[in-house]
């Protein structure tokens, strides 16, 4: 899943695809590099974000995914409000993917459940203009699957199919770095749920922390790619649907040998292993696609 932010103020790449113009040019060299499925989002959700309006959010995303769409392009809209995930879906948006889950817009989940579109139920505590909120956990895998559970059982009661479910464990969501590594040394837990999973670990603080240099100081978003890419392997293994990166050649390589190695493993013919295609097949035929 390549990212495609149409906003000023994203952590990582703010301003740059801020054009529709851009935007949808970014998307389609997002898909040549890789991409099954390019996720455009209008709205930051950095800790300290603040929020924009209604107008604004749908004046940036509706073109962009129109412009994809009419290319060809699986896309994606990143989104809290019900509104504009209408909108996307009507303009050739095929997923939902909501950081809140269907929290912080009680429509979202009606919209979702009538469209039929797959729905991204990640991990959320909270908006975080205020900062990391409610980043306090005994166990912090156990927390996280128990509250996960929680919600997607709400987004089915919602009448959105089972089968549409993917799963997000929220990285940098009300999380601190120690948080997000434990998580994804144990993504095998969160296969108890019984949906595919999304990682979005695309450049975010964790990796900065690992990466600090003897002084403490974090290499800025863009040069976290490298490890992005060893993440999403890790990721890949642990068998997870889809990955949300910001650069996707590095991905897609490490993902590529990832899979290789495996083949190898298995006595396949690993030199001819393939990048995987799972956003290209609908959350409930994407087993065994990792």
């Amino acid at each position: 899943m390549g990212v495609v932010n149409v906003t000023p103020d994203s952590f990582s790449d703010g301003g740059r695809w801020f054009d529709t113009t851009a935007a949808v040019k970014h998307g389609l060299v997002l898909v040549s590099e890789g991409a099954d499925l390019v996720d455009v989002g209008g709205e930051s959700t950095r800790p300290g974000a603040t929020r924009v309006d209604e107008d604004e959010e749908l004046r940036r995303v509706v073109p962009v995914v129109r412009g994809l769409a009419a290319e060809g392009v699986l896309v994606s809209v990143d989104t809290m409000r019900a509104s504009v995930a209408r909108q996307a879906l009507a303009a050739g948006a095929a997923l939902v993917n909501d950081v809140s889950g269907g929290l912080a817009d009680p429509d979202m989940i009606p919209v979702v459940a009538e469209s039929g579109a797959p729905f991204v139920v990640m991990h959320w505590r909270g908006f975080l203009e205020g900062g990391n909120v409610k980043g306090v956990y005994g166990d912090v895998v156990g927390e996280v699957l128990d509250e996960l559970h929680a919600r997607v059982d709400a987004v089915l009661a919602g009448g959105i199919s089972p089968d549409r479910v993917v799963v997000d464990p929220g990285l940098g969501f009300s999380k601190d770095s120690g948080h997000d590594l434990t998580l994804l040394a144990h993504l095998d837990r969160l296969h108890a749920l019984g949906h595919p999973l999304l990682v979005a670990a695309s450049r975010k603080r964790f990796l900065g922390r690992v990466l600090a240099g003897p002084e403490g100081a974090p290499p800025p978003a863009r040069e976290r790619d490298a490890a992005t890419a060893a993440v999403s392997a890790l990721a890949a293994h642990a068998g997870a649907w889809a990955v949300r990166v910001h650069e996707v050649r590095a991905t897609a390589d490490a993902v590529r040998v990832a899979r290789a190695i495996e083949g190898a493993r298995a006595g396949t013919d690993a030199p001819g292993a393939q990048a995987p295609q799972a956003a290209r097949n609908t959350p409930h035929r994407a087993e065994g696609t990792r």
